[in-house]
């Protein structure tokens, strides 16, 4: 392995991302050197820059908002994962030089949830708020671990119905809309909404939590989001953001690439910190 292969993450916007952080901070722990950059890419020019940087000898990519399903349509051979998912979120190429796709982002997130938090998944009654493209990426992995039932909720019933026609196979997948939530109380709420959801506009009214119910929020930042003071106020049993998915895809994400697999608890604690000065 050659020093400083050139990693990069392609995105539009991308100035926020905290990816170079995370990653310097994983080859420094596997004294791995390598050289990690943010590029903002313009919204025509994604498969041109993407062909140009394996041309140039770069060795991996992560891929952001607004890519990934272009990722997904351009790679030559993608993961399980991947195609499940429809989205691509990592790019390399392999040895006969054919560009490979997969989606940590799912698996990012089970991982914080089981191992980082100790949360149980199996036999759990689980609701999804949302029905994009993060929650695409998270239904596999999530149904690896054999929750009992999984309800998706959705301002657009149709798609969380499309979702449930395609990922259930027959199992334990139901859907409605805000105002059609199931009586039953839930033992993991979470929200893959890409909508800004103010604390106001949160249509949770009707959502019965169980008296060890765990709440987690894909987004995160130096605050609590709203869906977490909701999940707090009606006194959820554990409260998550998602810095640890964030930190978690990260190291999946290092381990196709390296070979190895990264600490992530140090760097989910620096990160942290990170957010904390900038607040």
């Amino acid at each position: 392995m050659s020093e400083n292969r050139r990693f990069a993450v392609y995105g539009n916007p991308i100035k926020h991302s905290r990816s170079p952080f995370i990653h310097s901070a994983f080859g420094k722990q596997c004294g791995i050197a390598l050289e990690y950059r943010a590029v903002r890419i313009e919204l025509a020019d994604f498969s041109r820059a993407t062909t140009a940087f394996f041309a140039s000898g770069g060795a991996g990519l992560n891929i952001t908002v607004p890519f990934k399903e272009e990722a997904f349509a351009l790679v030559d051979e993608s993961t399980p994962r991947a195609r499940r998912a429809r989205a691509v979120n990592t790019l390399w190429t392999d040895s006969a030089g054919r560009l490979r796709g997969e989606n940590t982002d799912g698996v990012g997130l089970v991982r914080d949830m089981v191992a980082n938090m100790g949360w149980q998944l199996r036999g759990k009654s689980v609701l999804v708020m949302g029905a994009g493209g993060a929650v695409r990426g998270f239904l596999d992995p999530l149904l690896l671990e054999q929750p009992a039932r999984v309800h998706i909720v959705n301002r657009t019933v149709e798609k969380a119905e499309r979702l449930c026609d395609e990922f259930s196979g027959g199992r334990y997948l139901s859907f409605s809309g805000y105002q059609d939530l199931p009586a039953e109380p839930f033992d993991l709420v979470v929200n893959g909404s890409s909508a800004g959801f103010s604390e106001d506009e949160l249509q949770l009214d009707g959502v019965a939590l169980s008296e060890k119910c765990c709440c987690y929020d894909m987004m995160y930042g130096p605050e609590p989001t709203p869906f977490m003071r909701w999940a707090a106020k009606n006194l959820a049993w554990a409260v998550s953001d998602g810095l640890g998915m964030l930190v978690e895809q990260a190291a999946e994400a290092f381990y196709v690439w390296h070979g190895v697999r990264p600490n992530s608890q140090p760097v989910i604690q620096q990160l942290r910190g990170v957010l904390a000065a900038a607040a």
